[in-house]
């Protein structure tokens, strides 16, 4: 997500006389507009390598991503809804800290080395105050913040990408709760797609150079999980599972079973 020096300018501005809730709210909206926040490539366990996955059935384990991978080629679309968790920070960690997870839908996230198009929400939390982003992305570009659409905990979130093309294509996300859909087209793409990969992922992202300190998600479920393959719609047969670990601790358990890929917080 990027800002112009006056637009930031002006958004910090009026933090004097923002109600508390909204001023912390504007205060992170600040702070993910000057420090650029964005996805990744899942990393292998311990560094900043990425870790590149074999069309197995044997889990892997990253320090970003938890979910559900398929591996081929030909995949052009994917989709799933989850129901937004309430986010906390997790046992031992400190109130005064943000923390975040994000949950979304993507095409070209390993195999591929160039590019991911993706759309998903972020969910946060800080003195016990909840924050909520919904967002879409062509890595590796930022991720940018859709307008015009809320999200609140317990909403059902309906998360799709379709590419056209190589370098084209569109990221949704509604709100089946209340009935609000906003989308972004991306056309002209100089970091092409190899459709090799679609994903249902919860991740530890990045703002700047780092992963942001992983919050306590409980759990998302992502239902009516569907790709595009070759023209066919699959479900999550045959996909890779991943978890996250991170100082030697396993935070998350995933699994993939139909069309439901279930990831918990440990």
């Amino acid at each position: 997500m990027k800002f112009s020096a006056s637009a930031s300018a002006l958004l910090l501005s009026g933090l004097a006389v923002a109600a508390p809730l909204t001023e912390k709210r504007m205060e992170a909206k600040a702070r993910r507009a000057t420090s650029g926040r964005h996805s990744n490539f899942p990393y292998a366990v311990g560094t900043n390598e990425k870790l590149v996955l074999t069309n197995t059935t044997k889990e892997e384990y990253s320090s970003n991503w938890a979910g559900a991978v398929l591996i081929g080629t030909g995949y052009t679309s994917v989709t799933a809804e989850f129901v937004v968790p309430t986010p906390s920070a997790p046992s031992g960690g400190s109130s005064s800290t943000q923390y975040c997870a994000s949950a979304w839908v993507g095409l070209d996230g390993d195999t591929c080395g160039t590019a991911i198009l993706q759309t998903g929400i972020d969910f946060c939390v800080q003195s016990g105050e909840t924050s909520f982003d919904a967002w879409y992305e062509w890595y590796p570009d930022y991720a940018y913040d859709f307008s015009g659409i809320t999200i609140s905990v317990g909403d059902t979130i309906k998360t799709t990408v379709t590419a056209s093309s190589k370098s084209a294509g569109v990221a949704t996300v509604e709100n089946v709760s209340t009935g609000k859909t906003v989308s972004h087209s991306f056309s002209g793409e100089s970091n092409k797609l190899c459709e090799y990969n679609a994903e249902w992922i919860v991740e530890d992202f990045e703002s700047g150079s780092s992963m942001v300190p992983f919050a306590d998600f409980g759990t998302v479920e992502f239902t009516g999980a569907e790709a595009t393959h070759s023209g066919s719609t699959v479900g999550t047969s045959g996909a890779t599972i991943m978890d996250i670990e991170q100082s030697n601790t396993v935070l998350t358990s995933s699994s993939a079973s139909g069309n439901t890929v279930t990831v918990k917080y440990t």
